[in-house]
């Protein structure tokens, strides 16, 4: 069967941290963090029971912090260009190293993370994390790297600004002198010459808004003359290569590529192949902003998923919060029409603001219609990030984040939803708000159904919204309709993003039953949120009426009958051939 991947993404550090005395800037004694250990199969179980199908752990992998582990054999890192106390997952510090706050027995760690592995996979789901391409922590060393594994930087010559032979950019007899403060005598950063920072940012004076704690990696792009010096093989790309195959040899299913679209295309198209080589089966899932980009690095690069965030993810945050019309979702689906299979869809991810948080939504049970399109518009993964599912605010301000509408990746926190959900690795409803156990209900609907429905799950679609803008019964600023069909069953998904409950009467075309090979007559309709069944009569140019509340959805489910012994068939209402137009999509 095709499966369409739901990915359930958590930071260990937060998911399992028990503490609800938090303060803001404190520290690992003071706050607390969550461990891997705590991921209990009763934990993955109640993830899994979302509907999920793979889990995207954030942040395990060793990046900068503030704790002193070097009674490990741990190097420290210097506090001044750690983002927060907790640091970013996105500095790493040791490619080869599972991070030492997450573990319950730090010279263990690794132990604890392949544990985490094999129970995530008993539990019926696959394991993804990150890969972290194009930078690394300002102090980056590696104490767990493979016999004959050199460092980054560790052969450089850093008088030239490019070399092909060096890993890092260099900023030739200049002073790393950002807009921070670095401390004074022993405890001081000092690096000189500056290496340029992670964001392409080029100078020795990064200000605060950079990726100050990141240095850039050379792939061979010479960033002052334009040239590419793909050849010899660079060493970034064979250490990269490397590192990946050492995750895969762990039993990671899939990697998360973080920020793909700022490493030359050259490399994924060498690099994708040669761990497909020995791991067939492994996934990779780009993080990109530029739509006109997607095809390139689905069929030239080889990745299986990309982020659509500036695609449907701005729409659907436009329509919530900017008044924009709901008609401009078949916009989203044109524009990377023949994509829709390889297009990763969320509402929530580390980077963006949580749903429910004042900045977004101010209210999480307001979620349905966004919920329903971004889940059911396209065969392609739906991701879920940990709180969402209970109507996490984001409201707290961390420490090095404030209060923004996110939850920190930089500080030692705990989630409140989340704590009282896991209960201490109870994992019950009896702690939550009635609204929270009603939105976790609902996403569990909402996402078992994508596996469920083989219309969602593989499917052909058909955008309703061409024959509804003149309907004086559907209001194409409010309301969005689109339909989904295989082996003869169809699916009426009307999204009401209005604050009214509304009566509408959905204009369905003769082009969508020849399209989708629907038949006429009776059909046995049972809308699948609710569980409500009708008999209701399906025709060719004649409308479907359907109450759907203020901010609600509904997914109706459309089955002809099975007919009774020696009964005939209906007829499917075909005038001709179907062809393809661009109100219409098959992937």
């Amino acid at each position: 069967m095709t499966e369409k991947p739901i990915i359930y993404q958590l930071l260990p550090r937060l998911f399992t941290n028990y503490n609800s005395r938090c303060v803001p800037w404190g520290g690992i004694e003071q706050n607390g963090s969550g461990k891997m250990n705590d991921i209990t199969p009763r934990v993955l179980e109640g993830i899994k029971d979302l509907g999920v199908t793979h889990v995207w752990y954030t942040g395990v992998i060793e990046h900068a912090h503030d704790v002193d582990y070097s009674r490990y054999g741990i190097e420290r890192d210097n506090a001044y260009v750690v983002k927060g106390r907790a640091g970013s997952p996105y500095a790493i510090s040791d490619y080869y190293d599972i991070d030492p706050d997450i573990a319950v027995d730090v010279p263990r760690r690794m132990e604890e993370f392949e544990s985490l592995v094999a129970r995530t996979h008993e539990a019926g789901m696959k394991v993804i994390i990150d890969f972290v391409p194009n930078h690394v922590a300002r102090r980056y060393h590696s104490d767990a790297k493979p016999s004959g594994i050199e460092d980054f930087g560790a052969s450089d010559y850093p008088g030239m600004f490019f070399s092909p032979q060096n890993d890092f950019y260099y900023l030739p007899r200049q002073r790393f002198s950002p807009s921070i403060p670095l401390g004074e005598g022993d405890d001081a950063y000092v690096e000189f010459p500056a290496k340029a920072s992670g964001n392409d940012c080029f100078t020795a004076f990064p200000t605060s808004n950079d990726w100050y704690e990141t240095v850039k990696l050379n792939y061979g792009v010479d960033y002052g003359d334009g040239s590419r010096h793909f050849s010899p093989i660079p060493q970034v790309w064979l250490k990269m290569l490397h590192i990946l195959r050492y995750w895969a040899s762990k039993g990671v299913d899939g990697f998360r590529c973080d920020m793909a679209f700022m490493v030359p295309v050259e490399f994924w198209e060498w690099a994708i192949p040669a761990v497909r080589e020995r791991y067939p089966e492994i996934l990779f899932i780009a993080e990109i902003y530029d739509v006109n980009l997607y095809r390139e690095f689905i069929y030239r690069d080889g990745f299986d998923y990309l982020y659509d965030k500036v695609n449907l993810y701005d729409t659907l945050r436009a329509i919530e919060c900017s008044n924009v019309s709901a008609a401009q979702l078949t916009s989203c689906w044109q524009r990377v029409d023949g994509l829709g299979s390889h297009l990763l869809n969320f509402l929530e991810n580390h980077d963006e603001q949580r749903f429910a948080s004042e900045q977004y939504a101010g209210d999480a049970l307001r979620v349905v219609p966004s919920l329903v399109v971004s889940a059911m518009l396209s065969t392609g993964p739906m991701m879920v990030y940990a709180g969402q599912e209970l109507g996490e605010k984001g409201a707290d301000a961390e420490g090095f984040s404030g209060r923004d509408g996110r939850t920190t990746i930089f500080d030692f926190w705990s989630i409140p939803t989340l704590r009282r959900w896991l209960d201490e690795g109870r994992c019950s409803d009896e702690k939550l708000e009635p609204y929270e156990r009603r939105l976790r209900g609902l996403y569990r609907s909402v996402l078992r159904l994508c596996n469920s429905e083989k219309a969602i799950r593989e499917g052909g679609f058909f955008d309703l919204m061409y024959v509804n803008y003149q309907n004086q019964r559907f209001d194409p600023h409010r309301q969005y309709a689109f339909m989904r069909a295989a082996d003869g069953e169809a699916l009426l998904v009307v999204a009401n993003f209005a604050d009214h409950d509304c009566d509408l009467a959905v204009n369905l075309p003769r082009h969508a039953f020849e399209v989708l090979g629907l038949p006429e007559g009776t059909v046995e309709a049972t809308e699948l949120l609710t569980g409500m069944r009708e008999i209701r009569s399906l025709e060719c140019d004649a409308p479907f009426a359907t109450t759907v509340g203020g901010h609600g959805a509904v997914v109706w489910k459309l089955a002809v009958p099975k007919p009774e012994k020696n009964s005939s068939k209906s007829s499917p209402c075909r005038t001709g051939k179907a062809k393809k137009n661009k109100k219409t999509k098959t992937n």
